[in-house]
């Protein structure tokens, strides 16, 4: 069986992807290359949210084609939904598998080592291979395999346990897909519509993670509030997570990205009712112009966002709230992004993703005539970012003296000497003093910052929350 490598790209999402194809191949006898330079087949797992993003995709196949010219190339993911032509263009790229055809890359792994002797950039299976083979992969182009993503009924997802915290704390996407229709992204064309894992697959995974030592699970999405919509019947989101906790041991849960509409009072309320949820909320605003929002197809207004941020920051004050800003969307004003900076200013963010609009073809945007220049729009997400280091800052300080219960991650050679990195439940980096091991709770006490991180010492009573007791807290 052949070796091989997955490349990843983007968000939680594709990660997710490239873990669950990661796992499949494993399964069938395929081995984990070291480096990509001796990988028989390199499947490159492709983002597509912005034009940067295809250009790095582009880039990076380019370079692993000139290091390795022998590998086979695969070229899956968003970028391969939305544009295979593109990358089929490219040398050394044996398929391009759109989203559509993704769960069937394992098989078409098999064929094409099967059919070795043949010249992999004639992109066909011989003729033995073809009669072999029973599914409908065999039909589409030579070289490219997608389809219509909005029949994709499968949903790939198995937990990714690298990136952030080195294994640390790994991350489950539950749902794919979007039902919504903004009018800048083309995630919805490349993903299809929402649909969910079944809750006992998300027990069964929480329980399997679990029993593997990990005591913070990340669970994601594409648009993570409507899950359980597409089951019959449905399940709501808050209902899954009860359950979680009710039927599994998994020590804390961190949400990522929800949508400001489905954060209700309920849903804030169970926060507030437990330390096995974090107080972290990451919600996306783009653009706090109602005007803009409008134009951009969001379901919700500047009113409707600050309800949602007052009742966060009423129930949990020391709670991380994190945004999505894009600026620089067609029509955009400098009364539209003044609007935005004094909006972010006027509450309690904590942090912000700042993103120059990119326009992406297919989407009711791309179809804008008064496009905003890029030099303003680099100054306007200058400001915007200024901001939130601002907003940043501004939440480090409010936490000096509070005593924190942190999770220590993986010691790596940006760490200082004598100190272990760590993450608080409201999301801020710590260093505690000393060399601790990873994966383990700490309550600690905070003294300083220095940098983006705040430095802590072990609290000597331990603190089942986090509990401001210095003059800073809120």
């Amino acid at each position: 069986m052949p070796s091989f490598v997955i490349k990843q790209f983007g968000c939680r999402a594709t990660q997710a992807d490239g873990a669950a194809l990661e796992r499949q191949l494993l399964d069938r006898g395929c081995t984990l290359a070291v480096t990509a330079a001796t990988a028989d087949i390199i499947v490159v797992n492709t983002c597509t949210v912005t034009a940067s993003a295809d250009a790095q995709a582009r880039d990076a196949i380019r370079k692993l084609h000139a290091a390795n010219p022998a590998v086979r190339v695969i070229v899956t993911g968003c970028y391969a939904q939305r544009a295979p032509e593109e990358l089929a263009a490219l040398p050394g790229v044996t398929w391009v598998v759109g989203n559509s055809h993704k769960p069937q890359i394992p098989q078409l792994i098999d064929s094409l080592s099967a059919a070795a002797s043949v010249e992999s950039a004639n992109g066909f299976f011989p003729a033995a291979a073809l009669e072999a083979e029973p599914l409908s992969l065999l039909r589409a182009p030579a070289k490219i395999l997608t389809g219509n993503i909005f029949e994709q009924n499968v949903m790939l997802g198995a937990p990714v346990r690298g990136g952030e915290g080195n294994h640390t704390r790994p991350t489950l996407k539950i749902q794919d897909g979007c039902n919504s229709r903004c009018s800048y992204c083309v995630i919805p064309f490349v993903r299809g519509r929402s649909r969910s894992l079944p809750p006992e697959t998300v027990l069964q995974e929480i329980r399997r993670l679990s029993k593997a030592g990990y005591r913070e699970v990340v669970l994601s999405g594409i648009n993570l509030g409507t899950y359980g919509r597409d089951h019959s019947p449905r399940v709501e989101f808050e209902d899954l997570l009860r359950r979680i906790f009710d039927e599994t041991s998994v020590e804390r849960l961190r949400i990522s990205s929800i949508e400001p509409l489905d954060v209700t009072q309920d849903l804030v309320d169970l926060f507030a009712s437990t330390d096995r949820l974090t107080q972290h909320f990451h919600m996306p605003l783009q653009s706090a112009s109602d005007r803009i929002l409008a134009a951009m197809h969001r379901w919700y207004r500047a009113e409707h966002y600050a309800r949602r941020v007052e009742l966060i920051h009423e129930r949990l004050p020391n709670a991380a709230i994190g945004a999505d800003v894009i600026t620089g969307f067609p029509g955009e004003s400098e009364a539209d992004h003044a609007a935005t900076l004094a909006f972010i200013e006027s509450l309690p963010f904590t942090y912000l993703h700042v993103f120059s609009f990119s326009k992406r073809p297919g989407t009711g945007a791309a179809a804008l005539s008064n496009e905003v220049p890029d030099a303003v729009i680099k100054r306007r997400a200058r400001e915007l970012r200024a901001l939130s280091e601002t907003k940043a800052a501004d939440f480090r300080q409010s936490q000096l003296g509070c005593t924190l219960r942190v999770l220590t991650l993986r010691r790596d050679e940006h760490t200082d000497v004598g100190m272990t990195p760590a993450l608080s439940s409201n999301y801020l980096k710590v260093q505690i003093s000393g060399a601790h091991p990873a994966n383990q709770w700490f309550d600690v006490c905070i003294s300083s910052e220095e940098g983006n991180y705040l430095l802590a010492e072990p609290a000597s009573v331990p603190a089942k929350a986090s509990v401001c007791t210095g003059a800073g807290g809120q």
